[in-house]
C-alpha cells in the first residue's frame, strides 16, 4: 500500500501506511514536529488534530506554533488543563464543555463551591504543575457504549448525555477521548497539542454565570474564562489591551458622561438621557442626509402585526423564540422584530413597474426582539431598538449596482465617523433556512460575483448567512483591535416570492423584484456602545452632546460669558456656561473627564480684549482667538462634521501651567 501526502509546494511524502500529520512532520524534521500543532485538509480552514490518519492523495498544510491559527489548539489544550486542574483541587465538581473562543477559552463546571477571581491563583498554580508534568496527550477512540458506561462510572452525567445526543444525531458508534496523561481525561474531538508542556503563557480572566447547553430551565453552571499564548510578550499585550478595554467600557462611559441608564422594571431597555439622545439623533440626521443622497425614501410602519404577518415571512417558524406575542380582540399579535415584513407589504400595496425600480425604503422604527437575560450586556445586546435599516426592491440587472451603491455608502459612512478598519465577509445559507438549493445558489453567487467585480477583499464565512439569504457582512475592527459585526447587505429572493411581490416588465408581464436587507451603522443602541469604546468617549464635535463649555474665573466676566453663550446658542451651538463658584482648575478637569471639545476659559484679559482663550480636550489652549473667527471656524467644523479641530493649527500653543 502506498499512501501520497502533498505539502503546501505540490512535493509529496509516501508512506507505507495512512500517516498522522504528526507522522509526516517528523519525515520532514524533528524540529518542524516539535512545532506542530494540527493540520489543515484539502483546503479547508478547519484545523484537525495532529494524530488523525491521512488518506492517500491529502493536500495538507501543517499547522505550527509559527501560526496564528494554532492558537486554537493551543488554547483548546489549555481549557483542558483548566477542567483537569479545577478537579484536581475540588474532585466533586463536574465538567461539562470547555471550547475555544474568540481570543481564549472558557469551560463550564457544575460546582457546589462558588468560583471567585480569589480562587485564580491556587488554579493557575496547580496548571502550572500540569504543565511543568509534561504529560503527553493522548487520544482514544472508544465505542459510544464504552464512553457512556466510563463516564457513568465517574459521575460525568454531562458526558454522558453528550455521547447519547451524537448518537441519536449523527448514528456515530465511535467517539474520542483525551487523555491528560494517565490521570484524567475529557471527551473531545480534538486537536490538541502533543503535551501539556507546549502550554507556555496563559492567564485565568473572569468568571460567570451560564446554563447547561444555553438552556436557563436547565442546570446553572459557572463558567471560568481564560486565554494563552505562544509565549509571554503575546499575553502581556493582550493583557494591556483588556486593561485598555477596561477603561473604554461603554458602559462605564454611558455613566461618566450620562448618557443612559437602565432599571429592573424594563429589562434590556436602555433609557437615554438628554445627552445620549442628542447623539442618537445626530447620528439619525446623518443618516437622513444621505438617505436623500443615495435615494432613499423614509417610511414609518407599524409596531404590532398579526401574527399572520410572521407566518408567511418564515420569521414565526424561524424567529419565534426572540419574538413578543400578545392577544387582542382574540387575534394573535405580535410586536415586531425586523421591519423587512411590513416592507413587503408596504410595497405590495402599490403597482410597481420596472421603471419605478429600485424602490428604496428606509426606516427608524422600534424594534423588539427577546434576549435571554444573561446574555443583554449594556447598548451592545438589548431587546428594544432601532436600526438604521432599509430594503431595496430591484430588478436582477440592477442588483450589481445596488451593492456598489450600498458599499460605496457604507465606505464614506465609515471614514466619516473615523472608522476606516473594516473587513467583509460573505456569510452562506445556515442549516435553518427559506428555498430551495437553486434560489440560494443563485442568491450567493449574485452577492460573490459583485465583491469580485468590485474586487473588494472578502472571506466566506459559511452557515451565517440569514435563514431567508446570504449576505455581506461588514465587521469593524476597533481603535484597540477588536471586531465588531457592524453593517450587513442580504441578498433575498424568498420573501418576495412568499409576499407574491410584483413589478410590470419591459415585456408587460409580471415579474418578481429581488430584496436588499442593508444597514450600515445596524442598531443604533450598539452602534453607540461600540462607537464610544472606539473612540473612548471622545466623541466628534458634531456627535457631542456639549460642544463648548463656557468657563468664567471670577463673577466679573459673568455679562461678557452670557453673552457669548447667546451667541453660540442662537447659532445652533450645544453650549453651556458653568458659572459656579468653583475653582477654575476643578471646571476644567471636570468638562475634560465629560470629554467635552471646547473649553472657553474666560478671565479678565478676555474681557477686556474681547479675544477668546481655547482649551482643546486634548490640553492644547489657543490663546487669543478672535470670537468671530472662533465661530466660523466652528460652523465649519459642524458642517463639515469633522473628526479633528478645525482651529488653524499653527496657533496651538501647549499649556504650560
Amino acid at each position: 500500500m502506498s499512501i501520497r501526502i502533498v505539502l503546501p509546494d505540490q512535493s509529496e511524502k509516501v508512506f507505507d501506511h495512512p500517516p498522522t500529520a504528526l507522522e509526516v512532520a517528523e519525515s520532514i524534521s524533528s524540529g518542524l514536529a516539535r512545532q506542530t500543532l494540527g493540520v489543515q485538509v484539502n483546503g479547508s480552514n478547519t484545523i484537525l488534530d495532529l494524530r488523525q490518519p491521512l488518506a492517500d492523495g491529502d493536500q495538507i498544510r501543517l499547522i505550527t506554533s509559527r501560526d496564528d491559527e494554532g492558537l486554537e489548539v493551543v488554547r483548546h489544550s489549555c481549557a483542558h488543563i483548566l477542567a483537569q486542574a479545577v478537579q484536581a483541587i475540588w474532585p466533586e465538581v463536574k465538567v461539562t464543555i470547555g471550547p475555544v473562543v474568540d481570543n481564549g477559552f472558557y469551560y463550564d463546571f457544575d460546582s457546589e463551591h462558588t468560583f471567585s477571581p480569589e480562587d485564580f491563583e491556587k488554579i493557575e498554580a496547580k496548571m502550572k504543575e500540569i504543565i511543568k508534568s509534561d504529560l503527553p496527550i493522548e487520544k482514544e477512540d472508544l465505542s459510544s457504549q464504552e464512553a457512556i458506561a466510563q463516564f457513568r462510572e465517574m459521575k460525568e452525567d454531562y458526558k454522558v448525555e453528550l455521547i447519547e445526543d451524537i448518537v441519536a444525531k449523527t448514528g456515530d458508534e465511535e467517539v474520542s477521548v483525551y487523555k491528560n496523561g494517565d490521570a484524567w481525561l475529557d471527551l473531545c474531538r480534538g486537536p490538541h497539542v502533543q503535551k501539556t508542556g507546549a502550554i507556555k503563557a496563559f492567564k485565568l480572566l473572569s468568571v460567570a454565570g451560564s446554563y447547561w447547553r444555553g438552556d436557563e430551565n436547565r442546570q446553572a453552571l459557572q463558567r471560568i474564562y481564560g486565554t494563552a499564548f505562544y509565549d509571554n510578550k503575546g499575553l502581556k499585550k493582550y493583557l494591556n489591551k483588556l486593561e485598555e478595554a477596561k477603561k473604554r467600557d461603554h458602559r462605564k462611559l454611558g455613566k461618566d458622561l450620562g448618557l443612559f441608564h437602565f432599571h429592573p422594571l424594563s429589562p434590556g431597555g436602555p433609557f437615554f438621557t438628554g445627552a445620549g439622545a442628542t447623539i442618537y439623533n445626530e447620528l439619525q440626521s446623518y443618516m437622513r442626509e444621505k438617505y436623500t443622497e443615495y435615494g432613499y425614501q423614509e417610511v414609518i410602519t407599524p409596531q404590532i402585526f398579526d401574527v399572520d404577518l410572521y407566518h408567511q415571512s418564515g420569521h414565526y417558524d424561524n424567529y419565534k423564540e426572540n419574538m413578543y406575542f400578545s392577544e387582542i380582540d382574540e387575534r394573535s399579535f405580535s410586536v415586531k422584530p425586523m421591519n423587512c415584513p411590513g416592507h413587503c407589504v408596504l410595497y405590495g400595496t402599490d403597482r410597481h413597474s420596472y421603471r419605478d425600480l429600485p424602490y428604496r425604503v428606509a426606516d427608524f422604527g422600534r424594534l423588539h426582539r427577546y434576549e435571554r437575560s444573561g446574555t443583554m450586556h449594556g447598548l451592545t445586546r438589548v431587546r428594544t431598538f432601532a436600526q438604521d435599516d432599509a430594503h431595496i426592491f430591484c430588478r436582477r440587472d440592477q442588483m450589481f449596482d445596488e451593492i456598489k451603491a450600498f458599499m460605496a455608502f457604507l465606505d464614506e459612512v465609515y471614514n466619516k465617523l473615523g472608522m476606516n478598519q473594516y473587513r467583509v465577509y460573505l456569510s452562506t445559507r445556515p442549516e435553518k433556512r427559506l428555498g430551495s438549493d437553486e434560489i440560494w445558489d443563485q442568491s450567493e453567487g449574485a452577492l460573490e460575483s459583485a465583491l469580485k467585480e468590485l474586487e473588494i477583499p472578502y472571506e466566506i464565512n459559511p452557515g451565517d448567512g440569514a435563514f431567508y439569504g446570504p449576505k455581506i457582512d461588514v465587521v469593524f475592527v476597533d481603535a484597540i483591535d477588536r471586531p465588531w459585526q457592524l453593517g450587513t447587505l442580504q441578498c433575498d429572493f424568498n420573501l418576495p416570492d412568499r409576499f407574491d411581490l410584483k413589478y410590470t416588465g419591459e415585456d408587460n408581464s409580471d415579474h418578481r423584484p429581488v430584496m436588499l436587507h442593508r444597514a450600515i451603522l445596524g442598531s443604533l443602541e450598539r452602534f453607540i456602545g461600540v462607537y464610544l469604546e472606539h473612540t473612548a468617549g471622545r466623541l466628534p464635535m458634531w456627535l457631542s452632546p456639549t460642544q463648548v463649555q463656557i468657563l468664567n474665573v471670577t463673577d466679573r466676566q459673568d455679562a461678557f460669558c452670557r453673552e457669548i453663550e447667546k451667541d453660540m446658542r442662537a447659532a445652533g451651538w450645544r453650549v453651556h456656561y458653568d458659572n459656579r463658584s468653583e475653582k477654575l482648575g476643578f471646571k476644567i478637569r471636570e468638562a475634560q473627564l465629560k470629554k467635552v471639545p471646547y473649553m472657553l476659559i474666560i478671565g479678565d484679559k478676555e474681557l477686556e480684549s474681547g479675544q477668546l482663550s481655547v482649551r482643546l480636550r486634548s490640553g492644547e489652549v489657543i490663546n487669543g482667538v478672535d470670537r468671530q473667527e472662533f465661530l466660523d471656524k466652528l460652523n465649519q467644523e459642524i458642517k463639515e462634521r469633522s473628526l479633528e479641530s478645525v482651529l488653524p493649527a499653527e496657533t496651538k500653543t501647549e499649556e504650560t501651567n
